[in-house]
Formats: structure tokens, C-alpha cells, sequence
């Protein structure tokens, strides 16, 4: 049995416990250092000392020039082919010519409700680009095929149903929840294709660290010091991925979709923006303002196209898709893309599709939860159109 306590120890007890705490007290205040404007809040402004702030005031100031502002059908056309070709300069442009895809098949797996291809080909000289073909099993072809374009995580496995391990699953786990799978499931073809730096388009230095790690930075930055973008690279990977459908007799390609989330959003919207072969977009966690997103929240450095802002913003890109048929899904907890701005952006899409006179083509979801996949309306809206 544990003796018992006199009130003197008792006392010395709290007294120690009251200098623990005052200790704790002190060490926690003097963690909350700042800076070195700490205690001169009096003396200076400390917004003028905040870049977002000032980036934000910028982004109020800047041109926009070539922003939506038309009023009947042929001034929208004219802003269009403007603006598009605007756009393909901005992201650094498109190879003259289009070489021999070099195509090969790697692998063929049958499942119960599709047939999986795993094949490469080559985008550009001495690039290659890994690619899924989802074909359902339930629908006859030639199939309508929709490009899927995975966000960052571990690649394209992240949407065809392929764990860590590289095994098969069947949870379609992550926040991407293996929308391929989904897109076959509902009787289209899916071409999955690896995006650069993701999966096995990256360098040994992010294979190293994880399966997770993207080379974005050192590609995304290498394509900047050449004055082209991520963006337009990964573009023309989704142009040549149309050029291989067309060589597919069981694919459709004048049934061509496009759809992608996160960083996949985003080359779903520049891609459909100025590949016009492309007939249907489902944009999923991605539209939204560069105000509130790009350029106020920390992203990845593939996101950046230089002096797009003297030029447009996010949702002029997402009207050249104008007059085929757009669709847009938000989470109402996206902390990336936040709901309010992604609201503000389809509100102006809206618009252009109102002019062109097709304003039924364009549709938005905002779901309850964060930055995730839906799809519960995105994947009919697909079939629909295609």
C-alpha cells in the first residue's frame, strides 16, 4: 500500500506542479515568436507585409483582356478562336508534327465486367506514354471512350483499380476511387494514361522517396526555363491519346470525352479548351478561380501558366469547351478549390453557354465532402453526351 501524503508534501507537490505549468506557460509563449515584426504591430501595417495579400490586389488590377464580355453568338466565336490561340501560346505551344505513335501492347487482362489493355506509345520523340484501355463488356462497339487523367497520388493505378502492391483491388480506395473503373462499368471505354511525373513517368529521385512523389518540380521547372508549361506538355500527351483512339476500330472517336480530377481537373480543362476533337469534359475538383485558388493557396508548380492573367481567367478557359458540353462536381469541404470561388467560376461558364445558346450542356454538382472524386452525376452526364 503507497504511504500516504502529509499536507507539507502535499503542498510542495503543487508547487511544483504550479511550476511545471508555469514553465510549459512560458516555453509556449516563447514558441509563438513570429517574426521579427513581433511587438512592433503598433508601428507597421502587417498586410503590407503579406504577398498573398498583395498578390490578391494584383489579381484585382490585372488586365484580363481577352476575358468572356460577348453578347451574341458570332462575337463568342470570334473571343473564342482568339482566346485559344492566346491560350496555345501561353502554355508554350504544340510540336508542328505529329511522328508515329510506335504503339505496343504490354498486357491484356480480362475481368468480369471489362477487358483491361496495357499498352504504350510515344507522344513526342523520346517521350513515352503508359496508357490503360478499359473496354466494357456489356456495351457493343465501336465504344464512345472517355480519356482519364489521374490527380496526384501514385498515378494512373490510382484510377484503374491497381493497389501499392501493384495487385488487383476491388474498394476502389483513395480519394480518386478508381474512376476508370467507374466509366467502364457504365458501358464507355476508358483510355487511362499516365500523366508526366506521375507513376513510372518519373525521375529515380521521386522513385526513391515514395510512390506518391511526383516530379513535378524538376519537370514542371525545366519546361518554364524553355518557356513552355506542365500544362501544355501533358495537353499534347491527351491529343496524341486521341490520335491512338483513332487507330482503334472497337473505340468511337468521334465519341471522345475527357474527365479528371485535381490535376487531372485541370488538364480536362485546358485539354478540352483547345482539343476540339474532344466532345464532353467532366471537370472534378478543379474549377474554380486563380484568385482564390492558384494564386492564394499553396499548389504544385504544374498549375502555372506565365501572364495568363493579363489575358483570362480559369473560367474563360472552361468557356473555349463552349458549345460542348461541360460538367463540374465540387466538394463543399474542398480546402484546395474552395466551393464558394468554385460557384463563382461555373456561374461565368454558365454564361457563355447561355450565349452560344446551349446552357442545358453545362451542369455542376457541389457534393458533401473534401477533395475527392464523386461522380453520382458527372459519369450519366458522360454518357449522355457521348
Amino acid at each position: 500500500m503507497p504511504a500516504q501524503l502529509t499536507r507539507r508534501e502535499l503542498g510542495l507537490s503543487g508547487l511544483g506542479v504550479a511550476a511545471l505549468a508555469s514553465s510549459a506557460s512560458a516555453a509556449e509563449t516563447e514558441s509563438a515568436y513570429s517574426g521579427a515584426l513581433d511587438g512592433f504591430e503598433e508601428q507597421v501595417d502587417l498586410v503590407t507585409f503579406d504577398p498573398v495579400i498583395w498578390s490578391r490586389q494584383r489579381h484585382d488590377k490585372a488586365p484580363l483582356q481577352m476575358t468572356f464580355r460577348a453578347t451574341s453568338l458570332p462575337q463568342a466565336r470570334k473571343w473564342q478562336k482568339r482566346l485559344r490561340n492566346k491560350l496555345t501560346d501561353l502554355v508554350g505551344g504544340f510540336p508542328p508534327e505529329r511522328g508515329d505513335l510506335k504503339t505496343q501492347t504490354l498486357e491484356v487482362k480480362e475481368y468480369p465486367d471489362y477487358r483491361r489493355e496495357k499498352f504504350v506509345f510515344e507522344s513526342r520523340p523520346g517521350v513515352y506514354v503508359l496508357g490503360y484501355l478499359l473496354t466494357p463488356k456489356n456495351a457493343s462497339a465501336p465504344h464512345p471512350t472517355v480519356i482519364c487523367l489521374p490527380g496526384h497520388g501514385r498515378g494512373v493505378d490510382d484510377i484503374v483499380g491497381i493497389d501499392d502492391k501493384g495487385r488487383d483491388r476491388t474498394d476502389k480506395d483513395g480519394y480518386q476511387h478508381d474512376f476508370a473503373i467507374q466509366c467502364a462499368e457504365q458501358g464507355l471505354a476508358a483510355v487511362a494514361i499516365e500523366q508526366m511525373a506521375f507513376g513510372c513517368r518519373r525521375d529515380p529521385r521521386a522513385r526513391k522517396r515514395s510512390l506518391g512523389t511526383a516530379s513535378c518540380r524538376p519537370t514542371a521547372g525545366a519546361a518554364l526555363l524553355l518557356g513552355e508549361t506542365m500544362v501544355g506538355w501533358r495537353v499534347w500527351d491527351v491529343m496524341r491519346t486521341i490520335d491512338w483512339i483513332e487507330t482503334r476500330d472497337e473505340l468511337d472517336a468521334s465519341r471522345v470525352g475527357c474527365m479528371g480530377i485535381s490535376g487531372g481537373g485541370t488538364i480536362t480543362t485546358f485539354g478540352a479548351a483547345l482539343e476540339t476533337r474532344i466532345k464532353v469534359a467532366f471537370i472534378s475538383g478543379y474549377l474554380n478561380t486563380f484568385r482564390n485558388s492558384i494564386l492564394s493557396i499553396s499548389h504544385c508548380i504544374d498549375n502555372y501558366v506565365p501572364g495568363i492573367l493579363n489575358w483570362c481567367e480559369m473560367y474563360d478557359v472552361a468557356g473555349l469547351i463552349a458549345p460542348r458540353a461541360v460538367f463540374v462536381e465540387s466538394g463543399d469541404e474542398d480546402r484546395i478549390f474552395p466551393v464558394d470561388a468554385s460557384r463563382e467560376s461555373f456561374t461565368r461558364v454558365k454564361k457563355i453557354y447561355e450565349v452560344f445558346g446551349v446552357a442545358d450542356r453545362a451542369g455542376h454538382e457541389v457534393f458533401a465532402g473534401e477533395h475527392s472524386f464523386w461522380g453520382k452525376q458527372g459519369i450519366p452526364f458522360l454518357v449522355k453526351h457521348l
